[in-house]
């Protein structure tokens, strides 16, 4: 994941750790600097409200686009969506669910649990399966089409 483009997006905008994390809603700004230096993973409805703040992509900011064009029909992550997509994305592919968490590194309850849209995909296990899927995060997460 392209960390350095969270950081870029806060200093274009002249902001400091501290006003995003007012804006975010996190706590304090200790949880920005972790993000931007890569000592934890931004959790994807943080990574959301950020996409959403700055008005770019989810992909622009995981780095799998260049493109700061970003046109959402949705700015919510729909998670009947990513549901359902993410269970089409492994079914075209002819994988189990079996398979595709043990490429992952996760369960299969896990995995069960994202398709059946009860629990909302891990930020660092969206960004696997747009690479290995070559699909866009914002249409897996249902903001675009």
């Amino acid at each position: 994941m392209n960390i350095k483009r969270l950081k870029s997006l806060r200093e274009d905008a002249d902001m400091s750790q501290e006003d995003l994390a007012g804006e975010l809603g996190v706590p304090s700004r200790t949880s920005i600097s972790d993000w931007e230096t890569g000592r934890d993973t931004i959790p994807l409805r943080k990574l959301n409200k950020y996409s959403n703040f700055f008005n770019v992509s989810i992909d622009y900011i995981l780095g799998l686009t260049k493109s700061k064009e970003y046109n959402p029909i949705n700015k919510c992550i729909d998670l009947k969506v990513m549901a359902q997509r993410l269970k089409e994305l492994r079914l075209k592919s002819g994988l189990t669910q079996e398979k595709l968490a043990k490429e992952l590194n996760t369960t299969h309850s896990t995995l069960s649990a994202y398709e059946n849209g009860k629990v909302l995909i891990t930020t660092s296990f969206v960004y696997q399966i747009a690479k290995k899927y070559q699909v866009s995060v914002d249409w897996l997460l249902g903001k675009i089409n």
